[in-house]
């Protein structure tokens, strides 16, 4: 995919994830160890987290709790709300 897409990268979205997560624990005044001790993630898993990008989902989902933001993943792969179109694919009419 291009540089210049208007559609994100995995590695982008992976990038400012780190970054946003950064921002929240410098904001909130919290350590990286601090981070670990208190989310029960571990001070390597953080560490590697904000320089790598790679994490867990269980320990990403840890730190979300951690400062409150667990809300934010419920919209991930969010199902449209709207049925009407898978119901007419089972719909005895349509065979």
């Amino acid at each position: 995919m291009s540089q210049y897409s208007i559609i994100k990268s995995p590695a982008k979205v992976m990038q400012e994830l780190v970054t946003k997560t950064q921002q929240l624990r410098k904001q909130n005044g919290v350590s990286q160890l601090e981070l670990a001790k208190r989310s029960g993630v571990s001070f390597g898993s953080i560490k590697r987290f904000e320089t790598t990008g790679q994490i867990s989902l269980e320990s990403l989902l840890k730190i979300g709790y951690f400062f409150n933001r667990l809300e934010d993943f419920t919209t991930v792969f969010k199902v449209n709300e709207d049925l009407k179109n898978v119901e007419k694919l089972f719909s005895d009419k349509t065979r």
